[in-house]
């Protein structure tokens, strides 16, 4: 399995490399803040509770984002996970994508829009790790092995994609052709991953609600 932690590879997976674009920072954030809980539920630091993240290990992972996520999670045991799939889910995006550039794997332009929005670009270095990726998510819901034998990172990190709708990555199609498929690796991915799912439609339905206030007030 890769060497780089969950929420990196998710990331890496939603960079267009092709346009050096970051798509949907708005959906990516979560997918990135649910990775690093899955990620730690992985390593058997952070188990479910009644619907909460807890911390169960002792001992840090050596990723900066998931040891400030563990702290926090130590700090706060009573937040359920949704809750903690949106908390701080930007600025968790923004510091993977800062120890992404200065490790190399991506070179990170920042520039703004009319001298006022901030835009930032990353330019993916590693694009033989991003081509792997997505030829490993692609196996992993497209093969013949059985979800038993799926290694559990490979089956986080497909449910994880899968969750956030990338596209890209997984087209609606074969999200829906291999759903049965899917609902098998998201057992064994944890609980981050539905809260994932459950934010991600609410970011949909407000900008669904969004735009059609706007076409009513232009109309």
């Amino acid at each position: 399995m890769s060497t780089f932690s969950l929420p990196a590879q998710v990331y890496l997976l939603a960079c267009d490399t092709g346009r050096d674009r970051l798509p949907d920072r708005q959906r990516v954030a979560p997918l990135v803040r649910a990775a690093a809980l899955t990620d730690l539920v992985l390593r058997g630091l952070v188990a479910d509770d009644d619907g909460r993240p807890v911390v169960t290990g002792a001992g840090g992972t050596g990723h900066l984002v998931l040891d400030d996520l563990l702290g926090d999670l130590a700090a706060d045991p009573h937040r359920k996970w949704r809750g903690w799939v949106r908390r701080d889910a930007r600025a968790t995006l923004h510091s993977l994508e800062a120890q992404l550039d200065a490790a190399g794997t991506i070179t990170l332009r920042t520039s703004s829009v009319l001298g006022l929005f901030p835009r930032r670009r990353p330019v993916v270095r590693d694009r033989a790790e991003a081509a792997r990726l997505h030829e490993v998510v692609t196996a992993a819901l497209l093969g013949a092995e059985p979800v038993s034998r799926v290694d559990p990172g490979v089956a986080a990190l497909t449910s994880l994609a899968a969750a956030a709708e990338l596209t890209t990555v997984l087209p609606r199609r074969e999200r829906r052709q291999h759903k049965a498929r899917l609902a098998e690796l998201e057992d064994r991915a944890g609980a981050a991953v539905p809260a994932l799912r459950k934010v991600v439609r609410q970011l949909k339905a407000a900008r669904t609600a969004a735009i059609s206030a706007g076409g009513a007030s232009g109309g």
